[in-house]
């Protein structure tokens, strides 16, 4: 009994502890249902950016969603804790956060009074608010927003969604959105040139977004909640000296991008001098002409460019360079012939080989302006919209992983294809399901919405500028072109060229021809796809049949031999075959002499060109003219493109040039064979000539009138 009665008395013990802590923990609270300090739960503590303390972000419970964002403008992150993506990403996405709460959108010394400094605060000024959302804990909200993946940030207005952010996920692409934003909530209240941003985890700044002086510690509006008191000791010394030099962070920081170019519309002449400063040193584009004062084209040209600098005044830097006085300068740019024209962006240039026209100029150079914000990011809609006006689209995919060497490969492009292509990146869920994206980063062009994708083996294929470049420049041109002096080498070189023979001065039918051409050239790119992927099926099937039967007799060489076989990927060796079109009434004295075509008379006509060979057809298998319908092209191409065509070919150039011309393409096709038939004729010639010395001289040894070799003359008798 008394072993038992121990346990007993320890039970009653404890039950009266807890009886007594309970009810002293009831008498401690004065409001009832109010949680002890002692007891209170650990969350979000407040942190202090450039020494002005910042409340803790608001973690939106899922059920009081639509109650909490009902007000104003709220950009919400939706994640999961177990993101690696959302661990990532969740410093910069704080230190935004504290950015914007702690800028003043009024700098600070143009409040006039009390109650604008009391609205010269972020979240007042405009209504805009910071959140974020745990789709863990609360999954059925997300689901309700459409949440697919983490982390999603969403812009709402009024409860409402007004536009996903779809960027590269750093501080400089979600601030860039947030800009932009912000511009439509109060536009011209934000600068120019984009913030100074921090670095993510950094508890300052230097841009001019920073805090009031602090008011003095007497002043009687001074109220400090009791986490800031405790943290105002820590930060004292900080907070100091962040503001002990107010007058000269209060003035706006130029911007870059401020000084407004060609500010008088004239072109600046340059010196090797200040080229290197204005050109060379900077980021500023400029577009340039290097000229001699005695080229005749130069002259001609030159009053283009003065009124180009003035269409362009405070748009585009215009300038040039007189190649008679500033020769090095010219021999650096590598200038080989006047004029040279040249598009500047810093150490980057391209050459524009267009025509000369001011018309001409000004497409070039507004094309040239579009390039000056870097790489255009958009979504599935805004590429919709592209797609209306360009022919020729090069879309970059790109996801969290991409790294900044990758973007800034893909920089190094926009120059090389002003005035050819339009490039922009995107990270569009919709896009990368509408082009079967599966790996990320990938390069496609969209030409009529047709895709043609880069193909990269592996990830350093991507930022090998030269190597994509080269690809670019092979799928640039749309899929039906139009035949200009710009392009001309570029579309009829190397190729058949179906080219139709148009006018615009017959709307109608100008629409009709270049839909049917399109529609040849579509289905015959198609029909070529398929072949090729039937010729490499057939040379696989080859190959593992030798494999099987290698196999079969145990023959281990001729397995080996076998398996070394390579299957040839390159395109098919039947020559390539492209469109175009070509205005006939513009180009009407070429076409005339040329193809002996008159367009104003005969109406649109086609001809299937091979430039190299200097021949054309413009008749079908049946002797009739090649019109521009679809299935007379479609029928004609294939006759043409055989290794001995089955239509007789015409020629564009005399009978005595095309024996010259045929010469000459001898010799280039098989130099090795021509440089031993002109050495063998070589050599004969001189073989004969020496005979002919020979017997002119009377053999190998010369003989005198008198004394020969065998004592006598050479041409008389001896007695």
């Amino acid at each position: 009994m008394r072993l038992l009665s121990i346990p007993l008395l320890c039970a009653l013990f404890a039950s009266v502890v807890i009886a007594e802590s309970s009810e002293s923990t009831l008498g401690t609270s004065e409001v009832p249902g109010e949680i002890s300090e002692e007891n209170e739960v650990e969350g979000p503590e407040a942190t202090i950016f450039n020494g002005v303390q910042v409340p803790p972000m608001p973690e939106i419970e899922g059920e009081k969603f639509n109650s909490t964002v009902k007000d104003g403008y709220w950009f919400v992150k939706h994640y999961s804790p177990y993101c690696p993506h959302c661990i990532h990403i969740a410093p910069t996405w704080q230190t935004l956060y504290e950015y914007y709460y702690t800028s003043k959108p009024v700098p600070v010394g143009q409040t006039s009074n009390s109650a604008s400094t009391s609205m010269n605060t972020f979240t007042a000024y405009y209504n805009f608010h910071f959140g974020s959302l745990d789709c863990i804990a609360y999954g059925s909200a997300c689901s309700a927003h459409k949440v697919g993946s983490f982390p999603t940030f969403i812009l709402y207005k009024d409860k409402e969604e007004v536009k996903r952010f779809e960027g590269a996920k750093d501080m400089k692409g979600l601030s860039d959105f947030i800009e932009d934003t912000l511009e439509t909530i109060r536009p011209g209240s934000r600068p120019l040139a984009r913030p100074e941003l921090p670095e993510p985890g950094a508890t300052g700044s230097k841009d001019l977004h920073g805090p009031e002086p602090a008011p003095p510690a007497d002043s009687k509006d001074t109220k400090l909640t009791p986490s800031a008191s405790a943290e105002s000791a820590a930060t004292k010394t900080k907070s100091a000296a962040l503001n002990a030099t107010p007058a000269k962070k209060k003035p706006m920081k130029p911007a870059k991008p401020a000084s407004t170019p060609n500010p008088l519309g004239t072109s600046i002449s340059f010196t090797a001098e200040s080229f290197q400063n204005s050109v060379t040193m900077t980021q500023e584009p400029w577009f340039i002409k290097f000229y001699a004062p005695w080229c005749g084209h130069c002259q001609a040209m030159a009053p283009n460019w003065v009124q180009l600098a003035k269409e362009f005044k405070g748009k585009l830097n215009i300038g040039e360079v007189n190649c008679e006085v500033e020769t090095r300068l010219c021999k650096d740019v590598r200038v080989r012939g006047y004029p040279t024209i040249l598009f500047f962006r810093g150490g980057e240039r391209v050459e524009y080989d267009g025509l000369r026209g001011l018309g001409d100029f000004v497409t070039y150079a507004n094309k040239a302006i579009d390039i000056g914000d870097g790489v255009k990011d958009i979504d599935a809609e805004e590429f919709k919209l592209l797609e209306e006006k360009e022919e020729v689209i090069f879309l970059y995919f790109y996801d969290h992983a991409t790294t900044s060497e990758d973007f800034a490969a893909l920089e190094r492009l926009t120059l090389s294809l002003i005035g050819h292509a339009k490039l922009v990146k995107t990270n569009s869920a919709a896009l990368a399901d509408r082009f079967k994206i599966t790996t990320w980063p990938r390069l496609l062009v969209s030409r009529d919405g047709r895709p043609t994708y880069y193909t990269a083996l592996a990830p350093q294929d991507m930022r090998d500028f030269r190597q994509v470049l080269h690809w670019m420049q092979s799928v640039w041109l749309p899929i039906v072109p139009e035949l200009t002096a710009s392009n001309s080498r570029e579309i009829m070189d190397g190729k058949l060229v179906v080219l139709g023979i148009l006018t615009r001065e017959r709307p109608n039918e100008f629409m009709m021809a270049k839909k049917e051409i399109k529609s040849a050239a579509l289905e015959w790119m198609d029909k070529q796809t398929q072949n090729f992927q039937l010729e490499r099926q057939e040379l696989r099937d080859s190959k593992q049949l030798r494999i099987e039967e290698a196999e079969d007799r145990n023959d281990q060489r001729a397995l080996r031999a076998a398996k070394s076989i390579r299957i040839n990927m390159d395109k098919s060796e039947q020559k390539e075959v492209g469109f175009a079109w070509v205005d006939g009434v513009f180009w009407e004295r070429w076409i005339r002499s040329t193809y002996g075509i008159e367009v104003s008379k005969d109406g649109e006509k086609v001809i299937i060109n091979d430039e190299d060979s200097r021949r054309y057809w413009d008749t079908t298998i049946s002797g009739n003219a090649i019109m521009a319908s679809r299935t007379s092209i479609l029928e004609t191409i294939g006759k043409v493109v055989k290794s001995s065509p089955e239509i007789k070919a015409k020629t564009t150039i005399s009978s005595f040039e095309k024996f010259f011309f045929d010469m000459r393409g001898a010799i280039s096709g098989h130099p090795f064979l021509s440089i031993g038939v002109i050495t063998g004729i070589v050599l004969g010639v001189m073989m004969w000539g020496r005979g002919r010395i020979r017997r002119n001289r009377g053999g190998f040894f010369r003989l005198d009138e008198k004394d020969g070799l065998l004592g006598g003359g050479v041409n008389g008798k001896v007695d």
